[in-house]
């Protein structure tokens, strides 16, 4: 590796975030707000950054959409039945796949919050004007090993880089060893037929355009982003509720104009009927808890699925809650597509106003009333909030079982092993069940 510099500091710029992740950060990702109230569950602090039935979307001005996708796509919730660990990415690993990509470090490398995936703030040689202190920065991102394969994280990357050539405030990833980024839809990449290996098993495709690489004697696939700036907000007004119905109904444009067979479909197979299934097998919920549990899930999964079968299905951010919305002089960016699913457009809405009381109800009506500017929104597919919620419980409680191994979680979720959390979810799960009939706006 060449010409890496000793650096002391390990400050970052005030306010900016890491936009390449950060799937499983802990905001914005407790339960979706099971209690009702304003805030939806986000941890200040957050560092970063189809089923048969149904009517058309019918939506305005996207020409050439794929409305109404059915049926196909993965269930595989977690990758691989048991993911691995990060062991072996050494910082002389991180910094090599880095330079493998046509950088030069300078030994100045800080890690990110991010529980899912391991992310990293590296700064780097610049050649010519810096016209931002983020300049001088990637942001390195490599995923979970076992958890998504190669065919899903290109998808991600590919509508990320198509919502970016539709001018639309997303971070996408930066072409590894140059080039424009198009890459012809990187297929070199996805048929894996043109990468090159150097000594240190770092794998990177030949195409210029390619943004994804692989430690492979470690199974662990990277990419690296630009650094970006922006800040986060707990609450929004109604006028910027409405101006994030406008950019999540252009999101949904360039989603429905194409499909992503491999990336999840979320429904009450995959989110629902999947965790539970596993969290009962595992021993994972306490014996007292157990039978009510499975009984509420079952109910609202029941009651649900004939919804979700109604509801057209396409590309969608997928956790989109306000923990991942950037604000900045421009206004609103999406960050964090990690979690990119297909599935209906209203799970990207109800996540930015997850609560039931009014203030919430009026930020989701602002919503809507800002989608409905640029693109149709399917009213009857409100009714899928409360088994949206219910869902987004039984993930976020099957995936911290399934990662229990990780040191990191147990430190970071003190309470799952108790009986006071599992009260809770029931409680919550039954809150749900009761409130299926309400009105989602």
């Amino acid at each position: 590796m060449s010409g890496r510099k000793s650096s002391g500091g390990r400050g970052r710029a005030g306010g900016n975030r890491a936009a390449g992740d950060v799937s499983g950060n802990v905001s914005g990702n407790v339960a979706g707000n099971v209690s009702g109230d304003r805030s939806g569950g986000n941890i200040s602090g957050n560092v970063i950054g189809e089923r048969s039935g149904g009517k058309l979307s019918g939506e305005r001005g996207s020409g050439g959409h794929v409305a109404g996708e059915r049926g196909g796509g993965s269930s595989r919730l977690f990758g691989a039945e048991s993911t691995r660990f990060f062991h072996g990415l050494t910082p002389d690993r991180i910094l090599g796949a880095v330079e493998q990509s046509g950088l030069t470090c300078t030994g100045r490398c800080l890690a990110l919050n991010s529980m899912e995936n391991r992310v990293y703030d590296i700064e780097v040689e610049v050649e010519g004007e810096v016209r931002s202190p983020s300049d001088r920065f990637r942001v390195a991102k490599f995923y979970r090993p076992g958890r998504w394969s190669r065919e899903q994280i290109l998808e991600e990357h590919r509508f990320l880089r198509e919502l970016a050539e539709a001018e639309i405030p997303v971070v996408p990833p930066l072409p590894l060893g140059g080039g424009t980024g198009d890459g012809e839809d990187e297929r070199a990449a996805l048929g894996g037929d043109t990468r090159d290996q150097d000594d240190d098993d770092t794998t990177i495709c030949d195409d210029a355009g390619a943004t994804l690489g692989e430690l492979s004697d470690l199974g662990i696939y990277f990419a690296l982003f630009p650094r970006v700036g922006g800040r986060l907000s707990d609450e929004i007004s109604e006028a910027e509720a409405e101006q994030l119905g406008r950019l999540l109904a252009r999101v949904h444009m360039v989603g429905a104009r194409s499909t992503a067979p491999s990336r999840l479909q979320l429904d009450v197979d995959t989110y629902g009927r999947g965790n539970l299934e596993y969290l009962l097998e595992s021993g994972t919920i306490p014996a007292p808890y157990r039978d009510r549990y499975r009984h509420v899930a079952e109910a609202i999964c029941d009651r649900a699925q004939p919804w979700f079968a109604q509801a057209d299905v396409q590309r969608i951010h997928g956790d989109c809650h306000l923990g991942n919305i950037l604000w900045g002089r421009d206004g609103a960016m999406l960050v964090d597509f990690d979690d990119m699913l297909r599935g209906p457009c209203v799970q990207d809405l109800w996540l930015i106003a997850p609560g039931r009381d009014e203030w919430a109800r009026a930020r989701r009506r602002a919503l809507i009333d800002g989608y409905e500017q640029l693109r149709d929104f399917d009213h009857s597919t409100l009714r899928l909030v409360e088994p949206l919620r219910a869902l987004r419980l039984l993930h976020f409680a099957a995936w911290i079982a399934r990662r229990w191994e990780d040191a990191a979680f147990a430190r970071v979720f003190t309470d799952f092993r108790t009986d006071r959390y599992w009260v809770e979810q029931v409680e919550a799960l039954q809150e749900c069940l009761g409130s299926l009939d309400e009105p989602g706006a």
